[in-house]
């Protein structure tokens, strides 16, 4: 029964990584994949076929205890899991709302109206720079999407755009490797006790920083960034873009967001509270605030968070709700026995790999590796059943750092990737070829980086 699972979860990944071929949304895949294991876990344990392991390490089953006892331990475990699922879920729900009100009130318009360089190598560096920033606030993915956008009136030329685009991935996945709200992963093992912003924000800032500046010292080099480019007037003249709210709401988002672990750490609470609690505020600043002079109730309702809710990409929490409910399954299952106790699938893999590979940085090196070919959220999920090191240990930073980064060496290893890839129609073997063996340069040198530091520092 246990083997019949693990295969049912290794075809539902498979079917996550060629979602493009098979031309299906990975979330059907990933849910699909989470409720038939579940339901065969399930399955299982009625029929004594199989035992779970809770999250206290306890066994239950058929043979022991009650039948209310067998059960009251099959739901908890399910409900642990489950709520450490929607914590992670709210979290991002209420970021991805807070940025689409910003949106919604073209607030990025204001950083936009910032750039009006035309040499290339300064506007690599703005750029890359700006991604760098943005993304540790706002995400790697929204701060991808926003720089493209910008890119397409900054660099008419699309064969020399192309290249921006894709350094500004490299730089997105090294700016959110270094914060708690940066990247999916980073906020899944902050909201799972693994790593404390302050904490995460001191080992990897440097790394993260190595990562960035190396490719982009590298990229310098290169004929696509020499000379200048032909800056459109509109990007400088035209104001058209921005509302009498834009700054505002700006501000506030972005502060709203950095309030975060600020309010963690001040009242103890889950991020996700804290997450809500900072929607609600810019929630109803949007309430209160005037996009346009003499503004209408049916304009008014063009720029509500209403509107904003509609934009936000469900497919995207549902695939996370998913392919977190599955990993949580093979957590649950046990696979086999150490020091004669028994465990749980992940658990028993990663002594297994321990076994084989001794240098646990050798093992998350190639996790970073993997990310660029797998996507990094199950990884680090499984990395989080797999070991049990204590928060803030250096070996968390680092699984942050390698699946954060490690995505950049292939233009699909990321999420930042893939939405740089539809938007500018960038090729798989061009990026391959032109862009992956600095995004290589960049992995490396920040991964050294890491190691050197905490080993002698």
């Amino acid at each position: 029964m246990v083997s019949i699972l693990i295969v049912i979860f290794i075809v539902g990944y498979l079917a996550i990584t060629l979602e493009h071929p098979l031309k299906l949304d990975k979330a059907v895949s990933a849910l699909l994949m989470a409720t038939v294991i579940w339901a065969g876990i399930a399955f299982g344990f009625n029929k004594g076929l199989l035992s779970i392991v809770d999250y206290h390490g306890e066994v239950f089953n058929i043979t022991k205890g009650n039948l209310a006892e067998q059960m009251w331990g099959f739901k908890a475990n399910l409900m642990h899991h489950f709520s450490s699922i929607s914590e992670i879920l709210f979290f991002l729900i209420g970021a991805m709302t807070i940025v689409e009100i910003i949106d919604l009130h073209r607030g990025f318009a204001i950083i936009k109206k910032a750039i009006v360089t035309t040499d290339k190598k300064k506007l690599l560096w703005i750029l890359g720079s700006l991604a760098f920033v943005l993304s540790a606030v706002i995400d790697n993915l929204t701060a991808t999407i926003i720089l493209v956008t910008l890119l397409r009136k900054l660099v008419p030329k699309r064969d020399y755009r192309v290249w921006f685009a894709a350094l500004i991935v490299i730089a997105a996945n090294a700016g959110g490797a270094w914060s708690p709200i940066g990247d999916v992963t980073t906020t899944m093992l902050w909201i799972n006790n693994k790593v404390t912003a302050a904490g995460l924000a001191e080992h990897l800032i440097i790394p993260a920083l190595f990562c960035f500046i190396l490719p982009f010292a590298a990229a310098m080099r290169l004929k696509a960034f020499q000379g200048k480019t032909v800056l459109k007037k509109k990007v400088i003249d035209d104001d058209s873009e921005r509302l009498l709210s834009s700054r505002k709401m700006l501000y506030a988002g972005l502060g709203a967001i950095l309030l975060v672990p600020i309010f963690k750490a001040v009242t103890g609470l889950p991020p996700y509270i804290g997450m809500l609690f900072s929607l609600s505020l810019v929630w109803m600043l949007s309430e209160y605030v005037k996009p346009v002079k003499n503004i209408s109730k049916n304009e008014k309702n063009l720029y509500s968070t209403h509107k904003a809710l509609s934009n936000i990409e469900f497919s995207s929490i549902l695939f996370f709700l998913g392919i977190l409910l599955a990993v949580a399954g093979l957590e649950s299952l046990v696979f086999g026995t150490l020091q004669g106790q028994q465990v749980g699938t992940l658990f028993y893999a990663a002594s297994q790999l321990s076994q084989a590979i001794p240098s646990m940085d050798a093992v998350v090196v190639i996790l970073g590796g993997l990310s660029a070919v797998i996507d990094n959220v199950p990884l680090v999920a499984a990395s989080m059943a797999m070991y049990d090191f204590p928060i803030d240990d250096r070996i968390w930073h680092f699984i942050a750092y390698s699946a954060g980064t490690g995505g950049s060496l292939l233009i699909i290893g990321s999420a930042a990737g893939v939405a740089a890839m539809g938007m500018e129609k960038i090729n798989f073997m061009w990026y391959l070829k032109n862009i992956a063996p600095l995004a290589l340069l960049g992995f490396l040198g920040g991964a050294v980086s890491f190691i050197i530091l905490n080993n002698f520092f």
